[in-house]
């Protein structure tokens, strides 16, 4: 198969890849350079930070085969690809699990003021009775979202003694059963808020999530409760989150995505001590990447054999089922 990654994979999976198929990197690249290296290509492989509009997929008419190196749409116009019949493999079980990890690393850091303690130390400042800390047992743990991050983190914060607490789109009585099952209580959107001493956000970007947590919800959050955005960027409203923190409402938050992301980019939130800010590295794991390298390398092949299948039987005159 012809093959354009718009983003980077794991190393050992592109060299697979390129022993059996035409493979064009095209990760970091503009979007003009990016629509003219797709136009003879049938696949395309991404991941966040990348924006595949209609235009950029237009320009590719024999593309067939989409694959999300991991879980997040909002960087790629679904329409087009309803309208035009092209198939579309998410992998975002890998990255989940790295996600998760690194929000429960962040609440430890922030409830231990690991950050802080870390650059007194350096300076030669040993703050041993000054620092302060919690533990996360028997806190509440409230998510918002919960698709395979959100209820890996539940299992977790389980584990910790953490009682947790979560919300989703669509309740149903189903949904409040299945979650039981796994020690997670399903409740409304407000009293996650009100109740969490940890709020952990992992719900996709779309219209309804927009600036989810703003003004209203940071005023309903309990006083010198954590916040912590592990979806994207653009959930969270930063500008109130800044002053909530300045006006001492919240004891801290941790970042791992952001309104404005990418190189020169300052968040508001830099100058704050009690906050956490990181790339958006949550999927950035070397064992998260080399699996989800695996599972790519495995659709394509498969797509390209199931292909080859049917153009063998379009050429004897035998029509798929």
């Amino acid at each position: 198969m012809n093959i354009l990654l718009a983003s980077q994979i794991d190393d050992g999976a592109v060299r697979t890849l390129r022993q059996k198929h035409d493979v064009v990197q095209g990760n970091g690249n503009e979007p003009h350079t990016l629509k003219e290296k797709i136009r003879d290509r049938e696949a395309l492989i991404f991941r966040s930070g990348v924006h595949i509009t209609a235009d950029l997929m237009a320009c590719a008419p024999d593309l067939k085969l989409l694959i999300r190196a991991g879980s997040g749409l909002d960087n790629i116009d679904l329409d087009y690809l309803r309208n035009h019949r092209l198939e579309l493999v998410r992998i975002p079980e890998p990255g989940a699990r790295a996600v998760a990890e690194l929000a429960f690393g962040m609440m430890l850091a922030l409830s231990r003021q690991i950050l802080v303690a870390d650059r007194l130390l350096r300076d030669g400042k040993w703050a041993k009775h000054q620092l302060t800390g919690h533990l996360l047992a028997n806190k509440h743990l409230g998510i918002v979202g919960l698709g395979s991050i959100g209820t890996l983190l539940g299992q977790m914060g389980q584990a910790w003694g953490m009682q947790v607490l979560g919300c989703v789109e669509h309740p149903s009585a189903e949904r409040v059963a299945e979650f039981k099952k796994k020690h997670i209580r399903l409740a409304d959107f407000q009293t996650v808020l009100s109740s969490a001493d940890y709020l952990c956000t992992c719900v996709p970007l779309k219209d309804s999530t927009s600036n989810l947590i703003g003004p209203a919800e940071l005023a309903m959050m309990k006083p010198g409760s954590f916040l912590l955005n592990m979806a994207r960027g653009g959930i969270v409203d930063e500008a109130a989150l800044s002053a909530a923190l300045r006006q001492g409402r919240l004891a801290g938050a941790a970042l791992d995505v952001h309104q404005a992301e990418g190189d020169n980019q300052i968040s508001p939130l830099a100058d704050l001590p009690n906050v956490v800010l990181t790339p958006h590295i949550g999927a950035m794991t070397l064992d998260s990447q080399r699996e989800i390298g695996r599972r790519i390398i495995a659709i394509v092949d498969d797509f390209a054999h199931t292909a080859r299948h049917v153009q063998s039987n379009t050429a004897e005159g035998i029509q798929p089922l």
